[in-house]
């Protein structure tokens, strides 16, 4: 004991000796306190030399020049320094959109959910939430104390390459599950952030890019997305984003990031840079950035020499520290303190596999071709050029690293090692299972000839980075995909995408499954959903078009040296804008655009079939400033199931809005048989309209008609209202 009593003593000198925090004897260490009284408490002592170093971060591994205090980071993306004489901790930060980034080359390990676009095919916050909690963990376990994740810019161009890392095309769903996923990420004291604020929706020249748009159609889209998810979750961060908007930047920009964020919208946390995003001093921080990262090119030594020179104020300084303080101490930085620990690896397996099971989306099956019965199905083929080792995963600073590899290099193809072959053979009981790369789509024909079923996985990556130069399956794999048809009607088509993909095959296949980038446990997944151990519930949170000529923009805006990200090798203070995109589609973004244009689609918005039957009947809305929606939903079939039971709305001619827009839903679980009335109420900002003149929502009185029904090309139920 006596030896274990000196060795503590010396830890104890050694750290007092780094300067670590003696926490007990700061005030604003009192957990009783407010985050602002705290943070109040905290800036009384600051000097100006420690109120910089947490405007600006400290370097990234591996970005352009290094910095002196790099090495003191966790090696992730980025990290603010401590103050140990204040007790302010460190805030570490990692990439963390659909799992932890860059444990391979950390000597760690990270789970890999189902992408972003999948978790919101699920239409469920539960999930979300559960999607949320399980990175914060495991940010906390690898030492991170702050989470880069929480995209939500919505899908106007499905070829951005970072659809993925989204929530789809429609505010309200996409604002809710980030919301949900961002609370719950939060709620394990890390450090919650919404991206890319805003219209960051295509990647070919993002830094160079100026999106305009006008105020109506920006409020009642993308920023509407950030509204809600803001309001559902709280977060302690916002990331501005590279492009610019109407003429200035994203990250110097007074309307999104003053007006709106921090004024209208009474945002109190802080608002970080996009790596590389920040583009000035004065004129970014009098526009609302608290925070630049990764580096300190604007918010180091020019920051403090503006602040001498009364440049910028300080009361504008304080402005900013306090918010990085508050929210520092509403994650619980300071009471929670980060602690290394070993990662749950078959806890994040099972949910990781739960989750992807909620997001496998129906969207063909012929004459109940699915699910496969293994007493009937003697003789399957596998068919796919990595069917027999993995699945695809997406690009970019979002990538996990698949366990046991090694780091991989940046937009690197990574396939997770969950192999589709095994699942498939495991799940099939005595039948016979063979697998065909489909490099030869005769091969892989004639082994779908001979075969009771055939299942080709086909694949298309994206990545932070690029855009898709189209829709279609690269590779030539709809050529492969038709062969197999041919051979065999019973072809089952598993998409592993991240977006919308065209199917020119469409009608010569029994069945296809929309599986997304699945995860660590996607192969299990699409076996249990493949046989029926898994009924599935997932619904489209994007409208997957017939042809390319469909969309708003059929023709990718490209910069005019037609590259991608050359913006990026440029120096900051050179950055300028060097050609625009107009979003003159408006209001119209997603099913909305169909809807208005009156497009068929290949498949709408809210779809997603079942392997049970749903019934509507009874629509009854009680009008109110929150009408409420009451209806009876049954399960006519003979298994139990989950319906996504949507509500969307028509509002007056007069608001000259699209002829319907999503206003609520409800995931109802029913057994066989089974009928429940079901209840939504209508939030009274889905019946209103942004009005520029006044710069405000006002609902419109005249005739709402409520739509219910599976998607948002089925609504069999119809009622009008008049509300004042």
């Amino acid at each position: 004991m006596k030896g274990s009593t000196w060795v503590w003593m010396g830890l104890l000198i050694v750290m007092f000796a780094m300067g670590a925090p003696a926490r007990a004897q700061h005030p604003w260490m009192n957990a009783s306190l407010s985050p602002d009284q705290r943070a109040d408490l905290v800036l009384k002592e600051m000097t100006l030399d420690e109120k910089i170093d947490l405007m600006h971060g400290q370097g990234m591994p591996g970005w352009k020049r290094p910095m002196p205090k790099t090495y003191l980071g966790n090696q992730g993306a980025g990290f603010i320094l401590g103050i140990p004489r204040l007790g302010i901790p460190q805030v570490e930060m990692s990439d963390a959109a659909y799992g932890v980034r860059m444990s391979a080359q950390n000597g760690r390990y990270s789970t890999a959910l189902p992408s972003n676009i999948a978790s919101a095919a699920s239409w469920d916050p539960e999930a979300a939430c559960e999607y949320g909690a399980l990175i914060g963990r495991e940010l906390r376990a690898q030492g991170y104390n702050m989470t880069l994740g929480g995209g939500v810019n919505l899908t106007r161009e499905p070829r951005n390459g970072r659809t993925f890392e989204y929530q789809g095309e429609d505010p309200l769903l996409a604002g809710t599950l980030v919301g949900n996923r961002i609370k719950c990420e939060q709620a394990q004291h890390v450090i919650g952030d919404i991206k890319h604020y805003a219209v960051n929706d295509q990647e070919n020249g993002r830094d160079e890019v100026d999106v305009i748009i006008s105020k109506r159609a920006m409020q009642e889209s993308d920023l509407l997305a950030f509204h809600i998810g803001i309001g559902v979750g709280d977060p302690a961060a916002v990331m501005c984003s590279y492009n610019s908007i109407n003429g200035d930047y994203a990250c110097q920009n007074k309307y999104t990031l003053t007006d709106v964020l921090k004024r209208d919208w009474q945002f109190k946390g802080f608002v970080l840079s996009d790596w590389g995003g920040t583009h000035s001093t004065v004129k970014a921080s009098a526009a609302g950035l608290d925070h630049e990262e990764p580096m300190d090119d604007f918010y180091g030594e020019k920051l403090k020499k503006a602040v001498e020179a009364g440049k910028v104020s300080t009361p504008e300084l304080d402005d900013h520290v306090h918010r990085i303080l508050r929210s520092i101490f509403l994650a619980g930085l300071f009471d929670y303190p980060t602690q290394k620990s070993v990662v749950d690896v078959e806890g994040g397996l099972a949910i990781a596999r739960r989750l992807a099971e909620q997001s496998i989306v129906l969207l063909k099956n012929n004459s109940g071709l699915l699910p496969l019965d293994p007493a009937t199905v003697h003789s399957i083929a596998v068919i796919g050029p990595h069917a027999d080792t993995g699945m695809i995963s997406g690009g970019g600073s979002a990538q996990v690293d698949p366990p046991g590899e090694p780091a991989h290099p940046w937009q690197s193809h990574v396939w997770f090692p969950t192999s589709p072959l095994k699942a498939v053979a495991a799940a099939a009981g005595g039948a016979k299972v063979e697998w065909d790369s489909g490099a030869d789509p005769a091969s892989a024909a004639a082994l779908a000839r001979q075969s009771d079923v055939a299942l080709v996985f086909a694949y298309e990556w994206m990545s932070e980075g690029t855009d898709l130069p189209n829709l279609s399956l690269p590779e030539n794999q709809d050529a492969l995909i038709a062969q197999v048809a041919a051979a065999n009607s019973r072809t089952i088509v598993v998409l592993e995408t991240g977006t919308a993909v065209l199917m020119p095959w469409v009608d010569k296949v029994g069945g296809v499954l929309e599986a997304w980038y699945a995860g660590s446990k996607g192969a299990d997944a699409v076996a249990n959903v493949l046989f029926g151990k898994v009924n599935p519930s997932a619904k489209l949170p994007m409208t997957f078009p017939r042809s390319e000529a469909d969309l708003p923009h059929p023709k990718l805006v490209k910069p005019p040296d037609g590259g991608e990200d050359a913006g990026n090798d440029l120096k900051p203070e050179d950055f300028k804008p060097t050609f625009s995109v107009h979003y003159d589609e408006g209001l119209k973004v997603g099913y909305k655009w169909y809807d208005a244009e009156k497009k068929p689609v290949l498949f709408p918005f809210g779809f997603g079939l079942s392997y049970t039957t749903f019934q509507y009947s009874g629509l009854k809305v009680t009008a109110g400033k929150e009408p409420t929606v009451s209806f009876m939903l049954k399960n006519a079939g003979d298994r139990a199931g989950a319906e996504v039971a949507q509500i969307y709305v028509a509002l007056p001619a007069v608001a000259a809005e699209p002829p319907k827009r999503l206003a609520g839903w409800s995931k109802v679980q029913l057994k066989p048989g089974e009928s429940r009335e079901v209840t939504v109420v209508v939030n009274h900002r889905e019946l209103s309209i942004y009005d520029e003149k006044t710069d405000g929502w006002k609902q419109l009185p005249g005739g709402y008609t409520f739509m219910v029904g599976g998607s948002s090309g089925d609504l069999a139920l119809r009622q009008e209202v008049t509300l004042p």
